[in-house]
C-alpha cells in the first residue's frame, strides 16, 4: 500500500532544490523517489510559476528559490514559500554568510610563507 505524505511532490522538489541548488535532475529525482521525467516536469512548473529560477553554470544548472513568493492555495496565500521552507529546516542563504567564508586579500597574503 502506498503511503501518503503531507507534502506534495512539488513541495518536496522545491524543498530539496532549496537545500541542494547545485544538484542535477537525476539526483533530485533519486532523493525524492520519483522519476526523472516527473522531476523535470515539476521543475518546469516551478519555473513557470516563478518559484525558482535556473542559471546555467557550464554544463549544469544552478537553482535559486524565490522565497518571497506566496503559496498558491487561497487558504494559505498569505504564507511565503520561504517561511514554509524554514519550517522544513531550510537555512536561507545570506550574502553575509557567503562573504564571511571567503578569505580577504589581506588574509590570503598573511598566510603566505615568506
Amino acid at each position: 500500500m502506498l503511503e501518503w505524505t503531507f507534502i506534495s511532490t512539488h513541495g518536496l522538489v522545491l524543498s530539496y532544490i532549496a537545500s541542494h541548488p547545485h544538484d542535477t535532475g537525476p539526483a533530485i529525482a533519486s532523493a525524492i523517489g520519483i522519476s526523472e521525467r516527473a522531476t523535470r516536469k515539476i521543475i518546469v512548473d516551478l519555473v513557470e510559476s516563478g518559484y525558482i529560477t535556473i542559471k546555467r553554470k557550464g554544463r549544469r544548472n544552478r537553482y535559486k528559490v524565490n522565497a518571497a513568493m506566496h503559496l498558491r492555495h487561497s487558504t494559505h496565500s498569505e504564507i511565503a514559500v520561504g517561511d514554509l521552507l524554514n519550517a522544513l529546516g531550510w537555512k536561507r542563504p545570506s550574502k553575509l554568510q557567503k562573504r564571511a567564508t571567503r578569505p580577504t586579500l589581506r588574509e590570503r597574503n598573511s598566510n603566505q610563507v615568506l
